[in-house]
């Protein structure tokens, strides 16, 4: 199909991204991290930021044991703790922290909060669970290791374009469609406590002397030296763990859904290629499904794989949301599921279904300017390329490519 400038213009204005002329922001890239309201250049159009909403922060026991220590076993000694509760590091879909977004996001959290927090993928359950102690006293206590289990909200901060007061229009950071919940904790600490010691409200040491369960006959009884079988209270709490252990995945991690049955798409009339801005390389889908999409050159023999449709267009906030329906191949973008929480995991094309990972949001420049960011809804990251080269694969970055290579152009055609 021939390019031609008069359908170019009316395709990127069946958009809204030509509305009136207009200069695009210089292309470089924000210095520092973002928030909201604060200037964006075209170069952001293509990264996200994280925005703690919200925070809690929660004395946790991670490790336990109630201990006797009679008369004549004063001194030090090491105490096998059980599990009492394990807190795994995540950010949003996967544990696995492997992607900028989900180290900023957590460091974010500790600069709000003041408290060093894990800021890598770990769990309290790999720590040791031998407590070392000095016992100077005879008594009742409960061997602990014990965190701050901190947990929150967080939404994304995408560079889009906002109308102003005069009517004229600028690029700013906004609070994105997607955003989702994080767990983290402060380093560990372990101690013994008797329930006779004041200790302060709040702390660790405190939430580990409510476990001992000061009441019971296990408590007042005489007793051998060593361990203590654990309450009630204890089995109960323990219990309640293991559901969430047994899963071993998050809850909002996708399901493969397999080959699904085609969906009928609305699309619109309007053809695009999705090239890099000012370069002759677009988005290319593959004809093998097993193949990604990657940047090609456009000709005679691309046979309309470089060409996509938007369908089942929606917009909110300024934000467009649509499937992305290739032309060639008759197949819609995607991620595909088991590579949903992986970083730089490869887009790939398949039969169009009724699924978010096959959803994208678009990011767009000022009017008279076509470039914009690509994110996909269900995994929140941004689409873009290692390097420039025919051939390369498009990719899913957690934050983005702060260099500007996921900053790319809707050319109508």
């Amino acid at each position: 199909m021939a390019v031609t400038a008069t359908a170019a213009a009316w395709a990127v204005a069946a958009m809204g991204l030509a509305a009136s002329p207009a200069a695009a922001a210089p292309t470089t890239t924000t210095a520092q991290t973002p928030a909201p309201g604060d200037a964006c250049t075209a170069a952001d159009l293509g990264t996200r930021h994280p925005y703690i909403k919200s925070t809690e922060v929660i004395p946790t026991i991670t490790h336990f044991k109630g201990w006797y220590v009679t008369e004549g076993t004063t001194g030090t000694q090491t105490v096998t703790t059980t599990t009492q509760t394990t807190i795994t590091v995540s950010v949003g879909l996967s544990g696995k922290i492997e992607g900028g977004f989900g180290t900023e996001a957590l460091g974010k959290v500790a600069a709000s909060l003041g408290l060093d927090v894990k800021a890598e993928y770990t769990s309290t359950s790999t720590e040791t669970n031998a407590v070392t102690w000095n016992f100077n006293q005879p008594g009742y206590y409960g061997a602990y290791k014990g965190t701050k289990k901190v947990t929150g909200t967080y939404a994304s901060l995408n560079c889009n374009r906002v109308q102003k007061g005069d009517g004229g229009w600028a690029l700013k950071w906004v609070e994105g469609p997607d955003g989702g919940n994080f767990t983290t904790y402060t380093a560990l600490e372990e101690g013994a406590v008797r329930c006779q010691d004041k200790v302060p409200a709040g702390s660790i040491m405190a939430k580990a002397q409510t476990l001992l369960d000061c009441g019971s006959a296990a408590a007042k009884a005489e007793h051998p030296a060593g361990a203590v079988a654990p309450t009630a209270k204890q089995t109960q709490d323990r219990l309640a763990q293991r559901p969430a252990l047994a899963s071993g995945t998050s809850a909002g991690q996708p399901k493969a859904t397999g080959r699904s049955a085609r969906v009928a798409l609305d699309c619109q009339p309007e053809v695009y290629k999705i090239a890099v801005p000012g370069k002759p390389l677009s988005w290319g889908a593959p004809v093998l499904a097993a193949d990604g999409v990657r940047l090609r050159p456009s000709s005679i023999f691309s046979a309309h794989l470089d060409n996509w449709r938007l369908c089942n267009v929606t917009e909110r906030n300024g934000v467009l949301e649509a499937s992305l329906w290739n032309w060639g191949n008759g197949a819609c973008a995607t991620i595909a599921a088991p590579n949903a929480a992986t970083e730089r995991a490869v887009l790939q094309s398949v039969t169009c279904a009724e699924d978010d990972l096959q959803r994208f949001y678009i990011y767009r420049d000022v009017p008279g300017s076509s470039k914009i960011g690509v994110q996909n809804k269900y995994t929140g990251s941004m689409m873009g390329h290692d390097r420039y080269a025919d051939g390369e694969f498009i990719r899913q970055y957690s934050s983005g490519r702060q260099d500007g290579t996921g900053t790319y152009t809707l050319v109508g055609v």
